[in-house]
């Protein structure tokens, strides 16, 4: 699978919710796209990933 550029070895298949805990990231303060479309925060409980698909994850920041 690729997230955000990277290959990585990641045990599949996994939820897009899963993958973002995993990670260590708050899923209230991301935005994901899995090949090339924006998963809603409604489906990510549902979207299964595959070791095919290519991920983004971004994360929201705060600035002042």
């Amino acid at each position: 699978m690729i997230i955000n550029g990277q290959h990585q070895n990641i045990n599949t298949p996994v939820g897009v919710e899963d993958l973002i805990i995993s990670r260590g990231l708050r899923p209230d303060r991301v935005a994901v796209e899995v090949n090339g479309r924006i998963v809603p925060k409604s489906a990510r409980a549902q979207t299964t990933l595959s070791g095919t698909d290519t991920v983004e994850i971004v994360t929201f920041v705060q600035g002042g």
